[in-house]
């Protein structure tokens, strides 16, 4: 898998998680950068991520997440 794929999937759920389809994530893009991301739907955004991936994420790597990018990181990763 690929950063690109990585990134695709990943747009798809954010859009489906926080209900706005004009999210589009780059390394860069933090809780701050869009709206409603907050701590419970931080839990919820995990939970989507693992079921897309099928993998769990590891609860240290979850709250160690300082942007997407490092969300990317982890799962590239871990879907090895």
């Amino acid at each position: 898998m690929t950063r690109e794929e990585v990134y695709e999937r990943l747009n798809i759920v954010f859009r489906d998680v926080f209900d706005d389809n004009t999210i589009t994530l780059s390394d860069e893009t933090t809780a701050d950068d869009i709206e409603d991301w907050d701590s419970f739907e931080h839990i919820n955004l995990v939970v989507a991520v693992q079921d897309e991936f099928s993998f769990k994420i590891p609860m240290g790597k979850v709250v160690s997440m300082k942007n997407v990018g490092e969300m990317v990181d982890i799962i590239l990763e871990l879907g090895k």
